[in-house]
Formats: C-alpha cells, structure tokens, sequence
C-alpha cells in the first residue's frame, strides 16, 4: 500500500470516526435532558435538533427513541411500529436512542442504551453485550461467514438467557454496510430514511449480488459468504422480559493478511466500551 493510499484511508476512516463520535455525543447530551413524562417523539425531536445545530443536514435515517417493553420491540410485527410514539418516559424505565447522521459526507449509524434512574436488568444485558463485541470481531478476523456469525451470536445469546432482537428488524440484520454519501443541501426522505444513503445501499446491493455478496448482515442464505471489505454498523440486541439493549458502531474490514488490521472497530472510545473499561 501507497502512502499516498495509506494517507487517503486514513482520513476516510477519520471522517467517520468522528460522524461516530458527533452521534454518541448527542446521546450522551439528550439521555442526559430526559425526565419523566418524555415521549419517544420528543426525544428523537432533541436528536435531531442536536444534531442540526451542529450542521448535520442529511441523515441514513432519522432519529429513532424506543422506551420501556419498546427496547425489546415486545410485539412488533410492521415496520411502523419502529417510529417513535407517544409512550412517555417513566423512572427506571429503559430506553435506546438510535440515530444515523450524515456529516461532511461521512455516515454514522449508532445505538446507546440508557435507563431513566437504576434499572439492574439493563445494566445486566449492557455487561453481557461486552461478550458478543468480542465473539463478532474473533470470527470477522477469522473469516467466517457472516450467516455463521450471525448463528453464533444467537447461540451465545440462548447461553446467556436472551432473546435475539435484532432479529425483528427488516430482514432480520444484524449489521448493514455504509458507505460515504455525496452531500445535499437537501435530501428528501423515504419512510425516515435519506434517499442518497438508500441509492448507495442500492449500489451495494446490485454490486454485491452479481459478485455473491449482500450489504446485509442476516440470518439467511444471501449472507452466507465472508465479509466484505468496508465499514459495517454492526448492533447486537439483547431482549430479556420486556426490557431491551444494545449497542450499535462501525466495524472496519479490510483484504489485509494481518489478522489484527483484517477487521477492527472504528472506535474504542465510546460509551459502552468505557463503561466496560470502568467495570474493571
């Protein structure tokens, strides 16, 4: 690799970063402004206007906020029962924010877990996600195929006593790619979602499937091959009666030989990764 390639990489996954780190500072900042009597519509309103304050314009998709039995989508059968709603903010209630900003072209996708005051099962599932972050680097590195990766995590789930919640979400991902967006000053929206993102999902998608690989990371066949190259947001959910968590950043993968640089997470100071840290 060039140093000039090597320059060029290094301020893409720079750009990234930081979007990454621009979205979990707006979690931090509106899990801090929640208080009883929040709805989940409020909630993703203090994400998005966070968020444009500080020049974000274009999004993957909207700002999503999940309260209570809604963390673990108790119930969730169409897509619109994703949308935030009236449910309001109780204490010791749990809740996630998710949002997917684009920033400077560059695209974040995150997911940050909190509860309104003490909530120990919460508390548990965050510790216990420590160990799918660890399984889904291992095998990413030692490329196994995303389908097997996916099975292995719902079997560690099953260990620990969880459901898999990921699973409820359109196809059933676990992970999607992202890529850069070409920048709008205005991008019309389709159910939540920025049309550029989805053309670039698209591309991937018509791209990968005449090479015999998907852009998302599912429980089926159209995801049974190793991992491809790029940045994926990858977020294992935990559900346990009624109560759901879950984290949500990039994982980088790359064609190196080198195990350690084959795949690694963007970032590794984040939230959830500190509160590990802390735990210690």
């Amino acid at each position: 690799m060039t140093t000039a390639v090597r320059d060029e990489r290094a301020a893409e996954l720079r750009g990234f970063r930081n979007v990454q780190r621009l979205a979990y500072e707006c979690a931090e900042a509106v899990a801090a402004r929640l208080e009883p009597g929040v709805t989940e519509r409020e909630a993703a309103r203090m994400q998005r206007e966070w968020l444009r304050e500080r020049g974000v314009r274009d999004w993957f998709h909207l700002p999503f906020a999940w309260f209570g039995d809604r963390t673990a989508f108790v119930n969730f059968r169409v897509p619109l029962q994703f949308f935030p709603t009236n449910r309001r903010l109780e204490p010791g209630m749990p809740f996630i924010l998710d949002m997917a900003p684009v920033h400077e072209g560059f695209t974040a996708d995150i997911g940050y877990s909190g509860s309104l005051g003490v909530n120990p099962v919460q508390d548990k599932l965050m510790d216990d996600l420590r160990a799918h972050r660890e399984l889904i680097l291992g095998e990413v590195r030692e490329r196994r195929s995303l389908r097997e990766i996916y099975q292995d995590v719902d079997r560690l789930m099953v260990r620990q006593g969880y459901a898999n919640r990921h699973r409820a979400y359109p196809f059933g991902v676990i992970a999607h790619k992202v890529d850069r967006v070409r920048e709008r000053r205005w991008s019309p929206k389709v159910f939540g979602f920025g049309t550029e993102s989805l053309k670039g999902l698209a591309a991937d998608a018509l791209h990968g499937h005449r090479e015999g690989w998907s852009p998302l990371w599912s429980p089926y066949r159209f995801s049974d091959h190793p991992p491809q190259p790029g940045l994926w947001a990858v977020e294992p959910h935990l559900g346990f009666r009624g109560t759901g968590a879950k984290f949500e950043e990039i994982l980088v993968v790359t064609d190196s030989k080198d195990p350690e640089q084959s795949a690694f997470w963007l970032d590794d100071d984040l939230p959830h990764v500190r509160r590990w840290a802390e735990g210690e």
